[in-house]
């Protein structure tokens, strides 16, 4: 299987910054899309940013200019770096990869676990 494993969540003031992480273990051939992805108290869940594994990148509108998300491919590991961070960015954020764990296999979505995000003074 593949476990992808968040980290870097915590409290923040507003104004501040944090760099999340994910990292891809298990059985896995390669990765082609990863993403970030948000969900607020009482709220859906929202793409936040995504990046190919070329290096392509989109993001949400309301993070742009703030958030960048960026990955390793060798490491198979996803970052997302938050500056500027306001209360409304306070989120469980979860990771996305779309893997194929078999050189004949078609791509899967896995979700990490989440790590929580809290933006308040």
């Amino acid at each position: 299987q593949v476990k992808l494993v968040e980290s870097g969540g915590a409290l923040v003031q507003p104004g501040g910054s944090l760099r999340l992480s994910c990292a891809a273990s298990g059985t896995i051939f390669s990765i082609r899309t990863m993403a970030w992805y948000r969900q607020a108290p009482g709220k859906e869940r929202e793409l936040v940013a995504l990046i190919t594994y070329g290096g392509n990148t989109d993001y949400t509108n309301s993070v742009k200019g703030r958030f960048t998300i960026s990955r390793d491919n060798a490491e198979n590991t996803v970052y997302l770096q938050m500056n500027s961070l306001r209360p409304e960015d306070t989120a469980i954020y979860y990771c996305n990869a779309n893997v194929r764990q078999y050189p004949i296999d078609e791509y899967r979505a896995f979700w990490g676990q989440g790590t929580l995000v809290t933006v308040s003074s």
